[in-house]
């Protein structure tokens, strides 16, 4: 199983009516591109739905980046999100067009948390897109322009190709425009730690940051699946990179058009392989089934498994560890499944009536909870996560609040304090939440306010009086 942790992983992350040969007159793939790049477009996302404390802190770190990091940043993001850019700063991704009237598949990471979406077409148009519908377990969405007789794509499936048969990926990565790699399938089957409902096909074709959604193809003009993710310790292509199979792709769709989400499975289990040592402690004559370690108490199982028994057959197949996830997500939500159940040494046959999958818990970052208003400071403050705190260097501090806006006159701004500054006391008083500062009285030289800020790493005092310091 292949860890898809934050540090080792960048997320990338279709199918083509097309009857032309592998190559052209010289054995590349120049007539398979002019046929498909019509139909792979790039995915804009102008406005994220990010909270105004994460807004903040993305504010200071691009204040406090130096030229030359500005630079390299603006062109691999094709000029979007530097600081002194006017235009929206939003994430790129990939995407191609699977029907004439403007629908387009892409991965969910790309539009996760966005308010508004644009997708730059191959001929110069730039459309706003609508999201009809995206899955968290395949990483797949659902995008609908409003658009006519456009180039489309043709879901196919990823069983024409084979390990060591050539494929080429298309898309748009860091920004920089259409680029084309060309590899071969290195493996069928992969299963990522995050995505145990997948078989991933494992790609050396080269993708990057901003290929996420873009079509993996034969050289018959056959879209295999779907760039996804990369295995990267530097975070560029490293030739493993992987694709979600376009059968996958194509069941989901359906239901995120018809409504909107896709409904799976749910026991509320959890599981691990038995080891030999292991099934001979419980009875077994040989290791089999997957052996339960936790159960949900909100979730189905719960007072029909317990952690020690093991999970045999759901139906009439038979269940290892590994085939489990994707199992139980195959299940109808409210069917009643005849199970089988190893307890005590026993076996036996039980009913149960399957739940339906939760959705993951949102990211934290992508809540966008709004920011407070300190009407003494005349500035905006938010509350903070770990994930805040870390990135504008304050990971030491239990707890503050970050500094969203100023008023130029404000007592806040007169002081000196700037967007992404962290307020961590007023007084002796630590800060948690916006109301431990709300209420506080309007500062003087007579009186002033004491507050302790940490910027850039460095924390110090610093006494508001609403008046500059003579």
């Amino acid at each position: 199983m292949i860890s898809r942790s934050f540090a080792a992983i960048s997320f990338m992350a279709l199918l083509l009516p097309l009857t032309c040969n592998a190559g052209n007159e010289i054995g590349g793939y120049a007539n398979l591109v002019r046929r498909a790049a019509p139909s792979v477009v790039t995915i804009v996302v102008e406005e994220k739905q990010i909270s105004a404390g994460q807004r903040a802190a993305e504010h200071a770190s691009a204040a406090n980046a130096n030229d030359i990091g500005d630079l390299i940043r603006r062109l691999l993001t094709g000029g979007i999100g530097g600081p002194d850019d006017q235009r929206p700063a939003g994430a790129l991704g990939s995407g191609f067009i699977i029907r004439a009237d403007g629908l387009i598949v892409t991965n969910r990471h790309v539009v996760n948390g966005a308010f508004k979406i644009r997708v730059h077409l191959p001929d110069g148009r730039d459309l706003p897109a609508k999201l009809l519908g995206a899955d968290a377990v395949t990483d797949i969405a659902l995008l609908k322009i409003n658009a006519a007789n456009l180039p489309a794509l043709r879901l196919g499936t990823s069983q024409s190709v084979s390990v060591g048969d050539p494929v080429i990926a298309i898309g748009n990565p860091f920004g920089l425009g259409q680029s084309v790699s060309a590899g071969i399938i290195s493996a069928r089957g992969r299963t990522l730690e995050d995505d145990p409902y997948i078989d991933f096909l494992q790609t050396d074709a080269a993708i990057n940051h901003g290929n996420s959604g873009g079509p993996l193809m034969s050289p018959e003009g056959i879209v295999v699946g779907v760039t996804s993710a990369i295995f990267s310790p530097s975070g560029g292509s490293v030739g493993l990179g992987f694709a979600i199979p376009a059968e996958t792709v194509s069941s989901v769709i359906v239901q995120l058009e018809t409504k909107g989400r896709v409904e799976r499975g749910y026991l509320g289990i959890s599981a691990q392989e038995p080891t030999p040592m292991v099934a001979k402690a419980l009875g077994m004559k040989a290791p089999a089934g997957a052996l339960i370690t936790s159960v949900d108490p909100a979730g189905p199982a719960f007072g029909t498994f317990a952690p020690g028994d093991v999970l045999l057959t759901v139906a009439s197949s038979h269940v290892t560890f590994k085939t489990l996830g994707k199992i139980t997500a195959r299940l109808p939500p409210d069917a009643l499944v005849t199970m089988t159940r190893l307890r005590a040494g026993k076996s036996e046959p039980i009913a149960l009536k399957v739940g339906r999958l939760p959705d993951p818990p949102s990211d934290p970052a992508l809540n966008g909870e709004q920011d407070t208003w300190v009407p003494a400071l005349r500035l905006g403050v938010a509350k903070t996560t770990e994930q805040i705190r870390k990135s504008i260097k304050a990971i030491d501090e239990p707890s503050g609040l970050i500094v969203t806006q100023l008023r130029p006159a404000g007592a806040g701004a007169v002081a000196g304090l700037r967007v992404g500054d962290l307020i961590t006391h007023v007084g002796s008083k630590q800060l948690v939440d916006a109301r431990d500062i709300v209420g506080v009285a309007v500062p003087s030289p007579q009186a002033p306010l004491l507050i302790r800020i940490v910027r850039d790493g460095a924390a110090t005092f610093v006494a508001l009086t609403g008046e500059m310091e003579p």
